[in-house]
């Protein structure tokens, strides 16, 4: 169970496994949380100011017959305003045409949207598709633009024969972090069993396509003339993640960058994400290459640092 309080209201997270595992393992649901009362009931006026919220998140395999318009929300999400260069609908079905290979993560049963999914495609195996061919230019050319990223350049390359799994994962804004771990643990699992099944997910190196953003003056702040806000744009050059799990994955990274979208950002898009704050936010995407040796290792730190504090 996780807990994760927020300003006037405390959510309590049950995670509970729905996932199909071989030979049909049956996990059991997570135990019910204890409603007691485990300190003094003398109160305070932050537990009445303080909403209960009970969130129970269960893992699935991908569902053709149910997870196609999520899915593909997901993975414009994803792709920010670069989603218009790839035909997502082609992209979704892929991921859905192996079922057994990756998750997704919902609230209301199997029939609802997902809420969060990750998974792997071959991009070695599927490279005669035209969106895995639209995919793997986009990428080599945002890869060339970035001396650091060399190295994912030659493995794109058509002669290349390397085996690079692209892991595509996103979530809503508001889901926890704590939700990551498990699905990245059943890829492993699955890719495992994969394997033995002499299926082709024997990867040489896996890369995460991710999103990174960086704060900017606010056109609105300029439009009211403070100077005092302007002088925040020293900030332009630090990078900050979406997903908190990226820090550490990029830690055992190969290479690594960021990258600027193709498509133009709408006017006042920055301003419609600095959510309270007073900086605009501009997103960027992020690549990381992880050999396939380091990648169980990456993954077991991202558990570690997501784990729930104790």
């Amino acid at each position: 169970m996780i807990s994760i309080s927020e300003k006037g209201t405390s959510t309590q997270l049950t995670m509970v496994k729905r996932k199909q595992v071989k030979d049909e393992e049956i996990l059991e649901d997570a135990p019910p949380r204890n409603t007691e009362d485990d300190g003094d009931d003398s109160g305070s006026s932050d537990d009445e100011d303080t909403d209960m919220l009970d969130v129970e998140f269960e893992w699935f395999d991908p569902q053709p017959e149910v997870d196609f318009h999520g899915l593909k929300t997901l993975l414009r999400q994803l792709f920010d305003v670069d989603n218009q260069l790839f035909d997502l609908s082609a992209l979704t079905d892929l991921i859905l045409s192996q079922p057994l290979l990756g998750s997704t993560v919902k609230v209301d049963g199997n029939e609802t949207d997902p809420y969060a999914f990750l998974t792997v495609l071959n991009l070695h195996g599927h490279r005669g598709k035209q969106v895995i061919k639209d995919l793997v230019d986009y990428l080599s050319q945002k890869a060339s633009s970035d001396s650091s990223m060399s190295q994912l350049t030659g493995l794109l390359s058509p002669s290349s024969e390397a085996q690079v799994g692209l892991i595509l994962t996103e979530r809503f804004v508001n889901m926890p972090a704590e939700v990551v771990p498990p699905m990245y643990n059943m890829l492993l699992e699955e890719i495992t069993w994969a394997i033995e099944e002499k299926e082709p997910y024997s990867f040489s190196h896996y890369l995460i396509l991710s999103k990174t953003y960086t704060e900017i003056v606010s056109k609105l702040d300029q439009e009211e003339s403070r100077p005092k806000k302007k002088n925040k744009a020293a900030k332009d050059s630090n990078t900050f993640y979406f997903h908190p799990e990226d820090e550490v994955l990029q830690k055992h990274a190969s290479s690594c960058g960021s990258f600027d979208y193709t498509k133009p950002g709408d006017e006042g898009a920055a301003d419609s994400k600095r959510t309270f704050q007073e900086l605009g936010i501009r997103p960027q995407g992020h690549l990381m290459l992880i050999e396939g040796a380091k990648f169980e290792s990456a993954v077991k730190a991202v558990g570690e640092y997501l784990s729930p504090q104790s």
